[in-house]
């Protein structure tokens, strides 16, 4: 069933949700009708925001507008802003610092040495450090499954044993190699050079500026706040975020992060899949809708299918929620709804 529909801009005015053209409204409509029928499996919530106006909103299941919605790894793109409001701040002296310094409390740790020393915050945010991680092969040391049975998560992380076979390319990066136990241990840089909790630093400068509150943030079984993922936000406060991204770090006249930090972590740094770029936890990639000109996004994406997407050249933010969590298709069918229902209307709205 249907929880929040799109109507009318007559019914809207002053709301901060816009009438959509009759090209983008009869794609919605398809698109509702297609989730509702079953075609996309649990489906949480869709929003598409265009020029700061909400032109699509629905729930499904037995979600709605106040629904938190886990979304898994979309979250370590919230820490890359964290990280970048910490450099804005001074709290961070250099995004290129050694990530491993801020962890001298913790000496000594396991496998450590010029190699493990030589780690970066941006080698951590980029996929691209030594660490001997990788969420994708299950026999990974570094696995993220191995840091869940671990009391003390900070501790496992540190012991993370060197990739022999490292080199980095010409320009200086590494390869690509998925690891949650970086991203959760720039939540521990974060907190050592600001002298606050992750997620109050977090909620001070980047959610209650947004008007974002309770946000449900997992933790460690000694409390260490998971800046991995698994943060769990409504629909609306994701799209805020995209929002804020994709108009510059500035919302209601303040710039909450500089262009200059925004424009670094746009930057792509290496090709992550056949399809897929990434960068300083966010990824790039051209969607393709049938006949229309490829349409280039940065986007947030976690375990599920759950997408926070960016589209400069449509001025649009589209958030899908999704607990389609461990399916393989999770991500294709969360792609399909964008390149099948929500582009086409779009760009044949921009035509109209």
């Amino acid at each position: 069933m249907l929880k929040i529909a799109n109507v009318l801009c007559a019914l809207l005015l002053g709301s901060g949700i816009a009438a959509p053209t009759f090209a983008a409204e009869e794609h919605f409509t398809e698109l509702s009708s297609a989730v509702d029928a079953g075609e996309y499996r649990k489906i949480e919530a869709i929003i598409v925001e265009r020029g700061g106006k909400i032109v699509y909103e629905n729930y499904f299941g037995k979600s709605d507008a106040d629904s938190r919605i886990d979304a898994r790894s979309a979250g370590k793109s919230i820490t890359a802003l964290a990280v970048g409001m910490a450099v804005d701040d001074g709290s961070i002296p250099d995004i290129y610092a050694p990530a491993f310094t801020a962890f001298a409390a913790e000496a000594p740790f396991r496998h450590d040495g010029p190699e493990k020393q030589a780690i970066t915050i941006a080698d951590l945010m980029n996929m691209s450090s030594a660490l001997e991680c990788d969420d994708w092969d299950d026999a990974s040391p570094g696995n993220e499954e191995r840091m869940y049975r671990k009391r003390n998560w900070t501790r496992f992380a540190l012991d993370i044993p060197i990739d022999p076979d490292y080199v980095r390319s010409d320009k200086g990066v590494g390869r690509f190699s998925y690891c949650t136990a970086g991203a959760f241990l720039l939540g521990r840089i974060v907190e050592r050079a600001t002298g606050m909790p992750f997620d109050d630093y977090v909620q001070q400068r980047l959610f209650t500026p947004l008007g974002i509150s309770n946000p449900e943030w997992t933790r460690s079984p000694s409390g260490e706040v998971q800046s991995g993922g698994q943060l769990s936000l409504t629909a609306r406060d994701f799209a805020a975020i995209g929002r804020l991204v994709l108009s510059g770090g500035q919302h209601e006249g303040r710039q909450l992060i500089s262009k200059d930090m925004l424009g670094l972590i746009g930057t792509q740094q290496l090709n992550a899949t056949p399809t897929d770029g990434y960068g300083w936890f966010w990824w790039r990639r051209l969607f393709q809708a049938e006949g229309l000109p490829p349409q280039p996004a940065a986007y947030m994406s976690g375990n599920g299918g759950n997408k926070v997407a960016i589209f400069p050249q449509l001025d649009t933010v589209i958030v899908i929620l999704s607990t389609n969590y461990n399916r393989k298709d999770m991500h294709s069918q969360t792609n399909d709804i964008i390149e099948r229902h929500i582009l086409p209307g779009l760009v044949e709205a921009g035509d109209e």
